[in-house]
């Protein structure tokens, strides 16, 4: 967490030298949240040297046990840990209901919209970490209407609320 604290601080002071917004402020709130878990996965094996990136592009789970799979790639595995990160304290959403070790990184920073509302400027920080084992009864599918064009979500229920928290990791 501290890389990536590190790591948006630099690319931050170098579009600020360019007086460019930064990185957060313009992001998509989606694609941020994104590239905030993409960094994380890629840096937790170097801690955990018995995980690596999944490298099958946009497999599942993001990070699986080294040598599980061959090339360490894989579609869809039933072993290894699922990242999320988000702005948001409950909710979370992914696109399948299944079994899952699931980690998610609970942040605040600002976003896009933050400066039409006339929000002041937040540093990024983390506010929590959960992990924990999800069913797929702990997803519920958050539907869509017939004119809708976003991709169907799972969301995180109560009872997935509940294992995670219980089993939190870092909190503020």
């Amino acid at each position: 967490m501290g890389e990536w604290i590190d790591f948006l601080a630099f690319i931050n002071k170098q579009l600020h030298s360019r007086e460019l917004e930064r990185l957060e402020s313009f992001m998509m709130p989606a694609n941020f949240s994104s590239l905030v878990g993409e960094f994380v996965a890629i840096r937790i094996p170097r801690y955990c040297p018995t995980l690596v990136k999944n490298r099958y592009p946009n497999g599942h789970p993001d990070l699986v046990p080294k040598r599980i799979y061959p090339g360490d790639s894989v579609l869809h595995g039933d072993s290894g840990i699922e990242i999320k990160a988000s702005r948001h304290d409950r909710g979370w959403q992914g696109h399948n209901a299944e079994k899952v070790w699931l980690l998610v990184f609970v942040f605040q920073s600002n976003s896009a919209a933050d400066a039409v509302k006339g929000i002041d400027p937040k540093p990024f920080g983390f506010k929590a970490v959960y992990g924990a084992q999800l069913m797929k009864s702990d997803w519920q599918f958050s539907g869509r209407s017939k004119t809708s064009r976003r991709t169907i979500t799972a969301s995180v229920t109560g009872s997935g609320y509940k294992k995670l928290a219980k089993n939190w990791i870092y909190r503020i």
